[in-house]
């Protein structure tokens, strides 16, 4: 009986031994597969603070085209100030001519 006994306490302890085996397997793995997710999400990080960084570029650059654009209707409206002033000074001369000729009758 002592032998049927201890045959099955070794069974037994072979049998925990293999379970804390493919326990520490499994932790082993777990432990990989976080350190992979770890990885990729630092990797995320820089990936982002380069888009931050390219939106900033972008953002500036379009506060250039902003400024621009504000200077060019600026410019639009001057152009505009002086084609009503040619405009008026061509219908004065008209005028004026007429009234040399009627002068010079």
């Amino acid at each position: 009986m002592a032998s049927a006994s201890s045959t099955s306490a070794r069974s037994l302890f072979v049998d925990s031994k293999m379970r804390l085996a493919d326990r520490v397997q499994v932790n082993v793995n777990n432990i990989a597969s976080l350190a992979r997710q770890i990885q990729r999400g630092s990797k995320s990080s820089e990936i982002l603070m380069h888009a931050a960084k390219s939106f900033a570029q972008q953002e500036h650059g379009l506060e250039v085209a902003e400024t621009n654009l504000k200077k060019l209707a600026l410019i639009v409206t001057q152009l505009e100030y002086q084609m009503e002033s040619v405009d008026r000074s061509s219908v004065l001369l008209e005028e004026v001519t007429e009234q040399v000729r009627a002068m010079q009758r």
